[in-house]
């Protein structure tokens, strides 16, 4: 194979039911992308006035000949986004303190469990996780975990509904094999071979996949399609039997996809099955309980109050 260069108990869910679960990707990209300016103009203020002078005078873009200056774009963006921005940062650094202060933390085991899940329910349309770099996308976790632990520390859950829960929801917790698999799809079985030879002549999958792939929106994200397990629906089932072919870091023989076009796909990383016992996910369960009955008005910001927080805006949140 060539190798590229790169306290009621609810009703029973399905699996669809519960992609739920992986939708907060949305927010993490938001929340990563906003991040990223704040360090950005943090960056910003740490250079001399000269120099910030100089850069916000710089051209980030034109428009029939008129440019577009760094000021008027750091501006625009601290107007679309500044305000989301800073009520993050205050919410997170307010969960933190009240996890200090009731004493809760996240252990690396329970980022894992969390991802497994995620991988199991996420549906294949969603191109969001996979966007994220590993440290990232656990980073993430544990502060929807923290936030998760802190908003339901009061909510009592007896373990007879835990049970009767993982009973009903077996499914979930029955985690198949996961392969993180990037695709280049190509209109015929000879244009797929042509894309198998510049692979095995050096070419990076990643380029390629953005060149040629007929799959625009994965074609995006360097042919990326995030972990393909065989358990969401819309996945092509071709592609679950020729990731099972290969190895980590290989590519696959050209394949037909349902749809007629051909393919090749290279998988970067297999996430090895696991059967979660009830003691495995007792507290992920826990959570998931506490999560349904707490009101719809809970969030971050009630706990502003508590631990003095302020802000720019004024007392609105």
């Amino acid at each position: 194979m060539a190798k590229p260069n790169n306290k009621q108990t609810p009703p029973k869910k399905s699996l669809s039911d519960l992609r739920m679960k992986a939708k907060p990707a949305l927010a993490i990209i938001s929340c990563l992308f906003l991040g990223n300016i704040i360090w950005f103009v943090a960056w910003l203020f740490a250079l001399g006035d000269d120099s910030i002078e100089t850069m916000n005078k710089e051209s980030v873009a034109t428009v029939a000949e008129e440019h577009i200056t760094r000021q008027e774009w750091l501006t625009a963006m601290e107007q679309r986004y500044g305000k989301e921005v800073l009520q993050t940062l205050v919410s997170e650094r307010v969960m933190l303190e009240a996890a200090k202060k009731n004493n809760i933390t996240v252990s690396d085991e329970e980022i894992d469990i969390e991802l497994a899940l995620m991988r199991t329910v996420k549906d294949s349309t969603d191109t969001t996780i996979q966007s994220l770099s590993d440290k990232e996308l656990r980073e993430y976790i544990r502060t929807q975990l923290i936030l998760e632990k802190v908003l339901t520390y009061d909510v009592v859950i007896n373990d007879e509904d835990i049970k009767n829960y993982y009973e009903e929801n077996k499914a979930i917790y029955d985690v198949p094999t996961a392969y993180r698999t990037s695709i280049i799809v190509s209109e015929t079985e000879e244009e797929a071979e042509e894309v198998v030879k510049e692979l095995e002549d050096g070419s990076e999958f990643g380029v390629l996949a953005r060149e040629r792939s007929l799959d625009r929106i994965s074609a995006s994200l360097d042919g990326d399609l995030g972990y393909v397990t065989g358990s969401v629906e819309e996945q092509d089932p071709a592609i679950i039997k020729a990731a099972k072919k290969v190895k980590e870091n290989e590519v696959s023989d050209v394949f037909e996809l349902q749809d007629g076009h051909f393919a090749v796909i290279y998988v970067s990383e297999i996430q090895k099955g696991h059967s979660f016992k009830l003691k495995d996910v007792k507290e992920n369960i826990k959570r998931t309980l506490a999560l349904e009955q707490l009101p719809m008005s809970v969030y971050p910001e009630t706990f502003w109050d508590e631990f003095d927080a302020t802000w720019f805006y004024g007392d609105a949140k």
